[in-house]
């Protein structure tokens, strides 16, 4: 057991430099031949949040007594990791097949492959958290030692979208439909986690059946803690028994990917 979980993690840093590398030229060759370049990585994320600020926002205007803050700083502080949670797992899913050609080399660490397409996505996203701490800055919300925490929740959504990628990017190459399910999925994952909405929104109670239900989507623990790290002020231990909870089921998917990854590689050349 201990092998299983371990094994994965040791041979990803023991490639550390290889894969900094390869991730660093992933996030350059994306734009490459664009008269904007890596801008584009930046500009639709920005008119997605302009789109829900200018929809929701009329909605919800006199809201600021009761989100904490103005409801743009509510809004992009959930859809922030949402955009790094998207754009990773579906670039991680995707790894094998967009790097086929390496997959074929017998001497290549093709384990290495979805954690270049994660981290390359990481790249946008540290962007985006220091957009956030800008924003709030000017808004006259400014950083504190809870703000620390975002450290603590991107790394959440790095680990738990690695996991899940090494799982999703296995089966993809035998089942293709795979990618479009994923996007389905996604879109109604935006609605299913309060990034848009928040309970009170619906009328649940936080400790009702329906909201104890919806709390079991892990990206809820993900969203939820940026939120508590710039609004609520409320430390990750506070929620002890959700981050057990997230730990538990990331350290599953990530002893399942990993098995899985390393059980069907063998025949990943053949298939591709």
């Amino acid at each position: 057991m201990l092998k299983k979980i371990f094994s994965l993690p040791l041979e990803l840093y023991q490639n550390r430099k290889l894969i900094f590398t390869l991730a660093k030229n992933d996030f350059k060759t994306k734009y490459a031949g664009s008269y904007l370049g890596i801008v584009w990585a930046f500009i639709q994320p920005i008119v997605t949040v302009m789109v829900y600020w200018f929809v929701f926002g009329l909605l919800r205007k006199n809201d600021q007594a009761e989100l904490g803050v103005p409801f743009v700083l509510w809004l992009i502080a959930g859809l922030v990791p949402w955009f790094f949670i998207q754009e990773a797992l579906v670039n991680g899913t995707n790894a094998l097949l967009e790097y086929n050609y390496l997959v074929k080399k017998v001497v290549f660490k093709i384990s290495i492959l979805p954690m270049v397409k994660v981290i390359s996505a990481l790249f946008v996203h540290v962007f985006f958290v220091c957009f956030i701490l800008v924003l709030y800055a000017i808004k006259g919300y400014y950083p504190d030692l809870y703000t620390l925490q975002l450290v603590y929740y991107s790394f959440c959504a790095f680990i738990f979208i690695l996991a899940l990628s090494y799982l999703t990017s296995s089966v993809v190459i035998f089942f293709r439909d795979l990618t479009q399910i994923i996007n389905i999925i996604l879109q109604v994952g935006v609605w299913m986690t309060p990034i848009m909405w928040s309970f009170s929104d619906l009328g649940l109670e936080e400790g009702g059946i329906i909201s104890t239900i919806l709390k079991l989507n892990p990206l809820f623990y993900i969203v939820n803690g940026y939120r508590d790290a710039l609004i609520e002020k409320v430390w990750f231990w506070s929620h002890g028994t959700l981050t057990l909870y997230f730990w538990g089921i990331t350290l599953v998917l990530f002893v399942l990917g990993g098995s899985l990854f390393k059980k069907l590689k063998i025949h990943f050349a053949d298939v591709l």
